[in-house]
This record gives C-alpha cells, sequence and structure tokens, in this order.
C-alpha cells in the first residue's frame, strides 16, 4: 500500500479563499451561458476520464485509507471512505444519468398574456455558486460535481481531510473533462486544504458563494446552520417513521415495516420509530418482531409493546428522538391516528414519514396534517430519495421549506425568475 503524503499547508487560508471565490463567481457566469450539448459532453468526458484513471484513483484511495486506519478510523467510516472498482463504476454510471437528464436552464414556465398586453412567464436559471461540505466518501466529489455543472452552477467542493487524496484525484478527472468539453475550469474547484478555517470562510462569504450544502453528521451541519451567513439548504437527522393503523392490510404493513428498517440501516430514510395502533398490536407486533430479530434488529418498545413483546428493551424517552443509522428500533403502541400524528409532530424530524392504512379517508389526513419533506401511503420509507422519485439524481435531502424540500435535484439546484415579453408596451 502506498504511503500517504503530507497534505499541502496555506499560510493564509482567508485569502485562498477568497481567491477560490472569486474564480468561481467568475466561472459562474460563464457556465450559465452554456448550452445544454458542452455541459452533457463535460459530464461524459469526465466519466471517461475516472474509468481510464481507475489505478490512479486507486493509488490516491490506498493512501486514504492507510493514513485513516493509522489514524484509527472504525471500520464502518472505512467502508464509507473505500473506493472500490463497484463504486467508481457507480460515479460513472451516474455521469451518464446525470447527462441524459433534461436541462432545467432556461425552461420557461406559465407564460401569460397580462390585460396590458404583455406576456409574463417564469424562466428557470442557475443559483450561481454552489459551496458543498461534504465528509468520509469521495464519490461526492464526483456527484456533486456532475449534479452542479448540469443545473448551470459553478461548484466549490470541500471534502474531509480523511479523503483528501481521493477527492483530488477525483478533482483531477473533472478538470480534464471540463477541459475537453471547453468549459470554464473553475467551475468545479475542490479546496486544497483541509484546514477547518477553510469551511468557516465559505460559510461566511456570500459575495462568493450563493448557497451552502452540507453532508456530513449532524454536528457538522447544526455548526454550519448556526454560523453561516450563506444559505443553506440541510436536514439534521431523518427520524422516519411508519404508522400501521388498526384498517391496515397487516401483510402489508410487515412488508413495509421490514424493509424500511432492514433494507438498509445507515441511510436518513430508514425506519427508526414504527407506531401501531393499539388494536392490531397483538395480532402485528409478534409477528413483525420475529422478522426484526431475524434481521439482528435490536426492539426498544414502550410498555404496551412490551406486554406484548417481552423480550424488547424498555424504550427512554431518548428513544423517541434518536437517529440510530443502525440495527435497533424503536416501537410505541398508540390508540390511533390522531395519537400517531401527535407522536410524529413532537418527535419527528421533518424528513418522512408513512402511512399503512386501507381508510382513504386516514390516508388523506396524514397526508394532509403530517409536515415532513415526504409522506407516504403504503410504502416503505426508503422510496425518499431523489433516484426512485425519477430525479435521476440528488445532492441531498433537505427538510427545510425553502428554497427546496425533499430530495434535491437539478431543479432543486436552479431559482427562477420573472420574465416579460412584450412589443414597444408602456404602462399607462
Amino acid at each position: 500500500m502506498p504511503q500517504a503524503q503530507a497534505q499541502p499547508q496555506i499560510a493564509d487560508v482567508a485569502a485562498y479563499m477568497a481567491e477560490v471565490g472569486a474564480r468561481a463567481r467568475a466561472a459562474a457566469r460563464g457556465l450559465a451561458r452554456a448550452e445544454t450539448a458542452p455541459k452533457d459532453a463535460a459530464l461524459t468526458a469526465i466519466a471517461a476520464e475516472l474509468d481510464a484513471g481507475r489505478d490512479a484513483l486507486g493509488q490516491a484511495n490506498a493512501a486514504d485509507l492507510e493514513a485513516g486506519a493509522a489514524k484509527g478510523l472504525d471500520a464502518a467510516l472505512l467502508d464509507r471512505l473505500e473506493l472500490t472498482p463497484g463504486r467508481i463504476d457507480a460515479m460513472i454510471e451516474g455521469l451518464h444519468q446525470i447527462a441524459a437528464l433534461p436541462d432545467p436552464v432556461g425552461a420557461v414556465t406559465d407564460l401569460n398574456y397580462r390585460p396590458s398586453g404583455i406576456q409574463v412567464g417564469r424562466m428557470r436559471v442557475p443559483l450561481g455558486v454552489v459551496g458543498i461540505i461534504y465528509e468520509s466518501r469521495p464519490n461526492v466529489t464526483a456527484d456533486a460535481a456532475a449534479l452542479c455543472l448540469k443545473a448551470g452552477n459553478a461548484a466549490v467542493l470541500r471534502g474531509g481531510s480523511e479523503a483528501f487524496h481521493s477527492n483530488r484525484a477525483i478533482a483531477d478527472c473533472i478538470q480534464r473533462g471540463l477541459a475537453v468539453a471547453r468549459l470554464p475550469e473553475d467551475a468545479v474547484q475542490v479546496v486544497a486544504t483541509t484546514d477547518r478555517a477553510a469551511v468557516g470562510t465559505m460559510i461566511a462569504s456570500p459575495q462568493h458563494i450563493d448557497v451552502i450544502i452540507p453532508r456530513g453528521g449532524k454536528g457538522l451541519i447544526e455548526r454550519i446552520s448556526r454560523d453561516a451567513r450563506v444559505p443553506v439548504i440541510k436536514h439534521l437527522d431523518g427520524i422516519c417513521h411508519v404508522y400501521v393503523d388498526d384498517r391496515a392490510d397487516l401483510d402489508k404493513a410487515l412488508a413495509v415495516a421490514v424493509n424500511a428498517k432492514t433494507q438498509r440501516f445507515g441511510t436518513c430514510n430508514t425506519l427508526e420509530t414504527l407506531l401501531v395502533a393499539a388494536p392490531v398490536a397483538e395480532h402485528f407486533l409478534p409477528r413483525v418482531g420475529a422478522e426484526l430479530a431475524a434481521a439482528g434488529v435490536e426492539l426498544r418498545g414502550c410498555e404496551r409493546t412490551r406486554a406484548v413483546l417481552g423480550d424488547a428493551v424498555p424504550a427512554t424517552a431518548e428513544d423517541w428522538d434518536t437517529e440510530y443509522l443502525g440495527p435497533i428500533l424503536a416501537i410505541r403502541v398508540v390508540d390511533g391516528l390522531d395519537a400517531a400524528i401527535d407522536h410524529i409532530e413532537s418527535h419527528g424530524s421533518r424528513h418522512t414519514d408513512s402511512i399503512v392504512t386501507d381508510d382513504y379517508g386516514r390516508a388523506r389526513r396524514f397526508l394532509r396534517e403530517v409536515d415532513s419533506s415526504s409522506v407516504m401511503v403504503n410504502a416503505s420509507t426508503r422510496f425518499a430519495d431523489g433516484f426512485e422519485y425519477g430525479l435521476g439524481a440528488e445532492i441531498g435531502i433537505s427538510t427545510d421549506k425553502f428554497h427546496a424540500r425533499g430530495p434535491v435535484g437539478l431543479e432543486g439546484l436552479t431559482s427562477q425568475k420573472f420574465i416579460v415579453l412584450g412589443d414597444g408596451h408602456v404602462r399607462r
């Protein structure tokens, strides 16, 4: 395994970040003028560079893995850090998928004549410069660059120190792809320092960056949300619920609950709290408990749950507010739909919540009254994903209400402006 090289130190981080920001701002103006064809050509060229550069990517990633192991990173972090051949394949496929998506920039909607004779509509436009701060996964470098590029935005990417060499290797491929398509090479810049001061400068530079998207642990996102002077698109955690109504098909409910929890444990749209209506608890809990236990899930239940599942661990108040990101599930028996909605309102994170019911009226109430970015009926919370929603790809999931909510794809990386078409019209 190659020796990890020392990461470069920049004496004046603020000056360096100001230069990066100024270059990004200039590149954004050029990129906003770019037609769809050169943007797609750049994405295709970046994919080809990643494919041709597999050896260099592997060597850079090996250096990061070696350094991470020496620092004592746990197995889960090292797994997220690793660039396997399959993950490189996924990056390449993602670039091709984004190239194949419709370009949102320049799309005009709602064009109508006004009584004055003018036409008024809306045109979709890039946000400008998007700053993305992320941890661990180096594939985010390619994914974020591709989405920003297709949406006509310049990107300033600041990855975690643990993936420094991998991110730089991916950045080299991106730069070569931009050159092939003759797009501004500063359209995508990967910050060349791991100094934490770079993050502080990014989030306090509205003159250079239009929006910040943090991807990482709750601590990172809380810090950025608290200190940023630039608008932030974020979600802090994913405390997702499935409510099994007493008018549910229990076979459907079993399939939905088990899939929502076990299809993948470590994602933000994984089920963390299962709510079960009291009239069906004695019939449903033994079935779901047996399947979850067979999948290695630890169950933590309220008193009413433990009266049915005696081997469940007693749930504490903290359990209702915890995103486990692992094989643990909190279960609560509730008196009905109102109690379920109240629980979600008190303990949810506005991410994704689902009801399983055959009652149309209750399903409509749940959709209307649960205030989350994704609300579902008779479906697993694991569907809360840009690809599954037909967006093609996503840069993250937002639980904010402005400017984007839910999976943030290409459209979420753009804004709208009013356009007016006239023929010498003057206001009287």
